[in-house]
Parts: C-alpha cells; sequence; structure tokens
C-alpha cells in the first residue's frame, strides 16, 4: 500500500487519490430554516429533504462516487431479459473477486437476507452473529426465528482500542451450538464489518475459524460481504499475517471458506443492487425459486443492467488498496480530529463512518429519551449535517411492548467514497465542536408515530421542550450572520 509523507509533519492529511472531474450543488439553510425542516421531517433525519442538507453522512449506501470506467462500462448494458451478456460480465467479475461459480442476484443486501430467510429460517432457529443488522435481524424474527449476538465483549466498549472488535467469541459460538443443537442453527452469519457498533473489524484469522466451527458442526456459514472492502483494508493494515498478502489473496482466502456470501453492492463495488453468491450448487437451487418470486429474471434480479456494469467494474476496483484506503483514513482524520476536541468517539476508528457516543456526549437524557436521537436533530440544527440514529431508535419494541434499549447509543457520521473534500469533513468537526460545547442545551425525544416495524425508517418523534428554539438561538449569537 502507497505511503505519502508531507514534507512538513502539520500539513499531513488524507491524500485523494482521485480527482473530481463532475460536482453537485450543495444548499446550507439557515439556522432558523434547520429548525423548521427538522419539525416538518418529525426529528427523523430519515425524512429530511436533501435539497434541505448541506453534508449528508446518513449512509455509505448507494451514495459513493463511481469512477470513470465504471460510468463508461454502465453505458455498455445489455437490457435483454434473458441471456444478458451484462450477467454474464458481472458473474465473471465476481468470480474472479471470490473464487464463485454460482450468482443469485437481487435488488440489494436486504432482499438478499429475505431470500435466505425464507429458505433456511424456522419457527424455533437460532442465527449466530457477532452483530445483528436491522433487516437481518427482522427477516429472522419475522419468520419465527431468534438472533443470538456473540461479539467479544470488547467490541462493546467504545474506548478500547483495539484492531479488530467486531470478532466473534468462539468459545460462545461453541457453547450455543451444543445448548441448542446443531440441527436448529440454520447457519451462522458473519458481518464482515459491524454496521451497528462501529463499523468494527473481524480479523481474518476470526472469520476463517468461524468457518471451521461450521464445517465441525455440520452448520452453513454465510458472509455478510457488504462492508466486507473496508474490513478488506483494515486486515491489510492490522492483521501480522495479512500484510504480505495482497487484497485479492485475502478475498480469496475469506471467500473459500465460507458455503454463501451475499451483499450489497450500494456499499460493495460502489454501485446499486446486490447478490448472493456460492460454490455448492445445492444451496444455490435451495434458493433460486424465490428470485422470480420477489426480485426479478436470474439475469437481473430486480436490478437495472447499467448498475449490474457498474457493479463488475467495482468489484474489481474494489481490490484496489489505493481505491478501498480512501473511505477509512478520511474516516480516522475525522475520528482523531473530534477525539482531540474531547467528543467522546468510538474508537479505533472503523469502516463506514465516525460514530460519536451519545450517551456520553448527552449525559443529560435518559434512554427512554433517546440520546443517540436526540443528537442527530442537534447536529442537523448546527450545521445541516444529517447523520444516522444507530442506538435504541434503530431497535425495535420487545414482543411484550417494553422498550429494547441498545448496547451502545451511537451517532453516525457516514463518510461515503470519495465524495466529500477534506474541507467539507473539517467543517464536520467544526460543528460538531461547537455543539459539543453547548450539549447541555440539547433535550430529549420522544415518539409521536411509531410503526411496529422498522421505525427509524420513517416514525416521528418531536422534541420534549423548546431546546431546539434554544439551541438554534445560541448558534446565532455565537456565529453571527454566518450559515
Amino acid at each position: 500500500m502507497s505511503v505519502v509523507k508531507f514534507y512538513r509533519e502539520e500539513h499531513q492529511v488524507p491524500l485523494e487519490m482521485h480527482k473530481v472531474r463532475v460536482v453537485q450543488k450543495l444548499y446550507l439553510p439557515t439556522v432558523e430554516d434547520r429548525v423548521k425542516c427538522l419539525r416538518e421531517a418529525g426529528n427523523n433525519t430519515f425524512l429530511l429533504q436533501n435539497r434541505d442538507v448541506f453534508l449528508d453522512m446518513l449512509t455509505d449506501s448507494g451514495v459513493n462516487a463511481m469512477s470513470d470506467n465504471q460510468v463508461a462500462a454502465s453505458m455498455q448494458a445489455d437490457d435483454s431479459y434473458a441471456g444478458s451478456e451484462t450477467c454474464n460480465r458481472l458473474i465473471k467479475a465476481l468470480k474472479t473477486v471470490f473464487g464463485t461459480e454460482y450468482f443469485l442476484p437481487a435488488h440489494q443486501g436486504r432482499a438478499c437476507e429475505n431470500i435466505l430467510a425464507e429458505t433456511f429460517v424456522k419457527p424455533g432457529d437460532v442465527v449466530p452473529m457477532n452483530f445483528h443488522f436491522t433487516t437481518t435481524k427482522a427477516h429472522i424474527t419475522r419468520l419465527g426465528g431468534r438472533v443470538e449476538e456473540l461479539v467479544t465483549a470488547d467490541g462493546l466498549d467504545p474506548h478500547k482500542e483495539l484492531p479488530f472488535k467486531g470478532n466473534f467469541d468462539i468459545p460462545r459460538l461453541k457453547k450455543l451450538i451444543e445448548e441448542v443443537g446443531p440441527e436448529h442453527v440454520p447457519f451462522v452469519r458473519i458481518e464482515a464489518g459491524t454496521n451497528l457498533i462501529g463499523g468494527q473489524p473481524l480479523s481474518m484469522e476470526n472469520m476463517l475459524e468461524v468457518a471451521k466451527v461450521c464445517r465441525e458442526n455440520g452448520i452453513m456459514s454465510v458472509l455478510d460481504a457488504s462492508l466486507l472492502q473496508d474490513n478488506l483494508y483494515f486486515i491489510k493494515t492490522r492483521e501480522e499475517a495479512a500484510k504480505g498478502m495482497t487484497i485479492a489473496e485475502i478475498t480469496r482466502k475469506i471467500a473459500d471458506a465460507m458455503d454463501l456470501i451475499y451483499f450489497s453492492s450500494r456499499k460493495l463495488g460502489f454501485s446499486r443492487g446486490g447478490g448472493i453468491v456460492s460454490n455448492n450448487n445445492d444451496l444455490i437451487l435451495k434458493m433460486k425459486e424465490f428470485i422470480p418470486l420477489y426480485e426479478g429474471f436470474l439475469t437481473y434480479g430486480g436490478m437495472e443492467v447499467r448498475s449490474m456494469e457498474a457493479m463488475a467494474v467495482g468489484l474489481l476496483e474494489t481490490m484496489d488498496e489505493e481505491i478501498i484506503n480512501q473511505g477509512p483514513l478520511f474516516i480516522e482524520y475525522l475520528v482523531k480530529e473530534l477525539d482531540s476536541y474531547g467528543v467522546p468517539m468510538v474508537k479505533p476508528a472503523g469502516g463506514l463512518g465516525a460514530h460519536i457516543n451519545a450517551t456520553e456526549f448527552l449525559p443529560h437524557i435518559p434512554s427512554q429519551q433517546y440520546p443517540a436521537g436526540a443528537l442527530a436533530a442537534a447536529l442537523y440544527i448546527a450545521g445541516g449535517i444529517r447523520g444516522m440514529e444507530r442506538g435504541s431508535i434503530s431497535e425495535q419494541r420487545n414482543p411484550d411492548g417494553s422498550e429494547n434499549y441498545a448496547e451502545l447509543e451511537l451517532l453516525r457520521l457516514a463518510c461515503p467514497r470519495r465524495v466529500f473534500t477534506l474541507s467539507q469533513i473539517k467543517y464536520c468537526a467544526d460543528r460538531v465542536k461547537w455543539l459539543y460545547d453547548n450539549r447541555e442545551l440539547v433535550g430529549g425525544l420522544k415518539w409521536v408515530d411509531e410503526p411496529a416495524v422498522l421505525r427509524f425508517f420513517f416514525g416521528r418523534l418531536e422534541a420534549i421542550g423548546d431546546w431546539q428554539e434554544k439551541l438554534a438561538a445560541k448558534f446565532r449569537a455565537d456565529f453571527g450572520d454566518s450559515l
């Protein structure tokens, strides 16, 4: 991996290994308008209109910048319903990256989760994973299964600076399989880059050990590779056994150990869509019939063919260290900047985005008033920055209706690849610092419209008291006529 050092140490910053050739104009509303927009959105950053957002740090899903080669490839798309050459080119790229023979297309990662759950999960089943993702868990529980989270204890400690805090607790995995019986474990899901606990990676060694435990017990190993590219970067830079390996070699070593791999190319491959790959044709045949039923014909699976062409190129580009390092380097810079200001961050910097520990940022807000959601609302007021709540709002209530409080209350500031400039990252850090210095003004939230499933997507909340108006007034007092 290339190293570029600056002559003067104080100038050392992440260096973009690309140039910008297409731009999109941004708009920053006044602080008064931001309060109004937030109220209209029900204090849910998902419901904000993009025209009212200055920096969109909600997610890295489907918002990464494509390369010139991806855009060029999308123009050669073959939109034939059957026998499409676009599909053939994508299968070839997947085989190059993962070494897999079989591919089932789907419109994105959660569609793959639906297919997996429909095929393999029965009432009473248990699916172990290092940590759940919202839609993954929902697909399993709606079919009568349950999720067991087996991430190591270190993964839930935002202060411990360990290289692989997303690792499975292997002894707990073995114990769980023994307790429930392998016949009640349809598969073990390995999430390469834990979304809900700060984008923390797994080591290659840990993933291979999980796959070994699965083989010994006759259980299917399933890799969620949606966030694999960041995880590959961390393996390459943090794991001693991988430092002499190429990204392609690391990928193949992991892929060869897995029974199934699924992914969202809204993350992996800088495109849109997703799919399931395997070398086990029997497993593919079990799932195959659900693709036309839920997604589309087997040559496109609900994807738009231009996106499939871009995906094929993007997957191959993922094997380039200078391409996949851009996200983690910018995230690390933002985490270090905020940490130097005293802002409580999840450390070390992981993939996907920088994660603020809302519990410590807003210690005066109790769990039942959703500190991570309140922090997301407050940051939009402070700077027109749209982050994503990754805490209790992102959970779902227990069957008895009681609240299921998250183990971590985080505000995620996603850093889509090749999208933001360094000055925009520094603007984000500046506004977070101002908000931290005025954190006593921030209050809680309460539900006014709470969906039963995936409430964080389209539920609506309101501020408890007039804290948002007071925060806006303090902004105006400190910044004058500045946006």
